[in-house]
């Protein structure tokens, strides 16, 4: 066996699994949003729909950020770039991605700036949130460089260990998260942590899948 090859070899491949216990279950149809790699769709032999939170992060920002048209939507890292470019596509304003790599899980070693933040409002966007350890990291990064304000939106906010401590304690103006896992408990601990509210996507979503309709729309559209 080729060393370099070893470790891929033998990593489990847990998405297959729900994706079958979910078909063995009953399930005949799947809604969901912002999958961490849009190939899990491929897992499931029932339609998928996989909802983006991008329209809603979208109006959040026009909505929240008075000064939006002098930010700069940042990535924490490489494989994030297609999502913040469909962002700042949509806000007509520059892009810019953090490199960073890890000693292991959960704790990253260094990070390398790759666009210039100085003198904008930097919005830091990712789809998934554990421990905060990378976007804290980040968001220090972009303070060090100019950055006038740093805001966070996230798609799944899961939050664990230290997250909310870290938060509070970060750089942060605002820390704003989808509700796809409830985020009740969290709000009542950091005054930094907004709600971005997509069960209008997903009762949409449900309703067009029922009558026939196309989901389409829902991709680049809110509906509300």
């Amino acid at each position: 066996m080729i060393p370099s090859l070893q470790d891929k070899s033998r990593a489990p491949i847990s998405a297959k699994l729900i994706a079958n216990m979910l078909s063995v279950s009953g399930a005949d149809h799947i809604i969901t949003m912002d999958l961490h790699a849009s190939q899990i769709q491929g897992f499931f032999d029932i339609p998928v729909d996989n909802l983006f939170a991008e329209p809603a992060e979208v109006k959040w920002i026009k909505e929240n950020i008075p000064e939006w048209r002098n930010s700069i939507i940042v990535s924490p890292d490489a494989g994030g770039a297609k999502r913040v470019t469909a962002i700042a596509d949509r806000l007509n304003v520059e892009f810019a991605l953090i490199h960073k790599e890890r000693k292991k899980a959960n704790e990253v070693a260094s990070m390398v700036l790759v666009g210039d933040v100085r003198d904008k409002i930097a919005i830091l966007v990712d789809d998934m949130a554990d421990t905060c350890g990378t976007i804290v990291l980040a968001a220090e990064k972009l303070m060090d460089a100019g950055a006038l304000k740093v805001f966070a939106i996230l798609t799944h906010g899961i939050f664990s260990g230290p997250a909310i401590s870290r938060i509070e304690a970060a750089c942060f103006d605002a820390v704003a998260v989808t509700n796809t896992i409830p985020q009740e408990k969290h709000m009542k601990e950091s005054s930094k942590i907004q709600v971005i509210d997509v069960s209008m996507m997903f009762a949409e979503a449900v309703r067009r899948t029922h009558n026939g309709e196309s989901v389409s729309y829902l991709f680049s559209n809110v509906p509300y």
